[in-house]
């Protein structure tokens, strides 16, 4: 089953367009589906633990290329957001397990809790048909924005700065644009 699943994962890694979809509205948030999964060190990791936390939940692998070039950037945020009540959580799809995970991660020093995912996992959250895959998940445990595939920084940062309310409305300009640090003239 992993081994169609790999393949699955693996054509539509290199094959899939990239699709960002903007952080839903709370009405329209469904929950995010809890799971258990063991991280590296054989604890039991529950997406309910999170809960009141913003939680960038990554479906991803070692062979993946656009993963590969996500992963420093779910660092970088895991260390400017920690303190903000922000958490990465990767789900490792690799069907050799923790065998190939763990030397991953070690490797390119991943900041952020890791468990190896299943099957049944994945299709909780709709047969997550490419990697990687992305749930931006609000601190009331719903799915807040979607990404499939290699998405650009600049929108993940849109959307993390938007659910963790930084973002300022500029007193010039009217709603909807955003000051971004400027300062209020």
């Amino acid at each position: 089953m992993l081994a169609a699943a790999a393949l699955t994962f693996s054509s539509g890694c290199s094959s899939s367009p990239a699709a960002r979809a903007a952080v839903k509205p709370e009405a329209k948030r469904n929950n995010a589906p809890d799971f258990a999964l063991k991280d590296s060190m054989g604890r039991t990791v529950k997406l309910s633990d999170y809960k009141g936390k913003i939680v960038l939940l990554n479906f991803w692998a070692t062979w993946c290329g656009p993963c590969k070039i996500e992963i420093p950037w779910f660092v970088e945020f895991e260390k400017q957001y920690k303190d903000k009540g922000f958490a990465v959580l990767g789900v490792a799809m690799d069907e050799e397990g923790w065998d190939i995970v763990k030397p991953y991660v070690e490797k390119h020093q991943i900041n952020y809790r890791m468990v190896v995912g299943t099957d049944a996992v994945a299709q909780m959250y709709g047969g997550v048909d490419s990697l990687p895959t992305s749930f931006l998940v609000d601190r009331a445990g719903r799915i807040a924005a979607t990404h499939v595939g290699l998405v650009s920084r600049r929108d993940y940062q849109k959307d993390l700065d938007e659910l963790l309310g930084l973002n300022k409305k500029s007193a010039v300009g009217g709603a909807g644009v955003f000051a971004f640090g400027l300062g209020a003239r």
